[in-house]
């Protein structure tokens, strides 16, 4: 394909897969698009094993690392013994709820995420010197204008910078940082998104890009799970897809299996953007979890990366009981999943995810070439 996406990071399909799991990023190099690791929340040795496996199964094919490190988050720069302490409120809050469920709130661990250190500038640089020991094919962050060090690093090591953005000035603000790649998610997207529609901010960002004179490729996200939204996408100025949400459903994927029944059921409504799991707003699946953070007299959610001390704990353990068949663990259980996951209703592999996604987005180019008369 002729996508300055395929041709800057050697691909042959400008499709993107965000994933936690190892698996489905090599699965999706090997089909053709290019696998993106999701690293926030591993400590830097955890991270030097998972690339290694892949470095060992990918077939040296292309594949890239997501980082998160935000422009500003509660405690940015100070010591962690210096943070705010977790108000008693929330600790209280989640421990009823979870007690309403069935589930012992005293069997809750601490903190074992990475991702309040990792989003530092220490743990950023810790992660990124992993991250470019391995023959990586693009370094991207999650949330703001990449840090220093990632642009240095990226430069230094020819390898392509992505940024995801939700507003036209968030993007701009890309371009002029020297992003090699704008990604622009919309607020169907699941994890970390914004207000406006995948719809309105893909032509938005990509005619404010060309007005500056810049030539900025753009990935669309936000809902597209099919090979058709690809099309859409692309038709509106994007050059390709960066998807999340239709992995996690893959044969590949280590989602809780309870929460994969879920999706596979869900519906397009069965979604909700809430700060309530990280402090950001975040798009997830709808439960009795989701729910009691959004009823009236709950307490408001905290800044991130505090939200997260509250909520991971719990929800960890909620997935481990909904696995072993705690009813109340099963209503409970959650993850993050965008607005498209009621397209998501068959489990497949991931390459087979690919595959579709290909022989969709030349159906949908040929409809659209049906149209243009003689």
């Amino acid at each position: 394909m002729l996508s300055p996406i395929c041709a800057m990071l050697g691909i042959e399909f400008p499709l993107l897969a965000f994933s936690h799991c190892r698996d489905v990023v090599v699965a999706v190099s090997k089909a053709g698009g290019m696998g993106v690791f999701g690293a926030a929340g591993i400590p830097p040795v955890r991270l030097e094993e998972e690339l290694a496996w892949i470095d060992q199964n990918i077939g040296g094919r292309p594949y890239g690392v997501d980082l998160i490190v935000p422009n500003s988050f509660a405690g940015k720069g100070e010591e962690k013994a210096t943070r705010p302490a977790i108000p008693d409120e929330h600790k209280a809050f989640v421990a009823d709820l979870l007690e309403r469920h069935g589930v012992d709130a005293g069997s809750v661990g601490g903190v074992s995420s990475s991702l309040g250190d990792n989003m530092s500038d220490a743990g950023a640089a810790a992660l990124l010197e992993v991250a470019f020991r391995h023959p990586i094919g693009l370094i991207a962050n999650a949330l703001g204008v990449p840090p220093p060090l990632m642009l240095e690093l990226g430069k230094r090591n020819d390898v392509p910078v992505a940024a995801l953005v939700g507003t036209r000035d968030h993007a701009l603000a890309q371009v002029r940082a020297g992003v090699d790649i704008l990604v622009v998610a919309g607020g169907e997207a699941g994890g970390h998104c914004g207000e406006v529609a995948t719809m309105v901010l893909v032509p938005e960002v990509a005619a404010a890009v060309e007005a500056v004179g810049a030539t900025t490729p753009i990935l669309a996200a936000g809902g597209i799970v099919t090979g058709r939204q690809m099309a859409a996408a692309m038709a509106m100025g994007a050059h390709g897809a960066w998807t999340g949400s239709v992995w996690l459903t893959t044969a590949e994927a280590e989602t809780n299996p309870v929460v994969k029944e879920k999706m596979l059921a869900a519906s397009s409504r069965d979604t909700v953007r809430s700060k309530s799991r990280t402090g950001k707003p975040s798009r997830q699946l709808r439960s009795p979890w989701t729910d009691a953070w959004e009823a009236e007299g709950a307490p408001k959610p905290l800044p991130m990366p505090l939200q997260s001390l509250v909520s991971e704990p719990a929800l960890r353990q909620v997935d481990k009981l909904s696995e072993g068949g705690h009813e109340g663990a099963r209503h409970l259980a959650t993850y993050w999943v965008g607005q498209g996951v009621g397209l998501m209703n068959e489990a497949m592999g991931a390459g087979q995810v690919v595959q579709a996604f290909k022989e969709d987005w030349i159906g949908a180019c040929e409809r659209l070439n049906g149209f243009i008369g003689e």
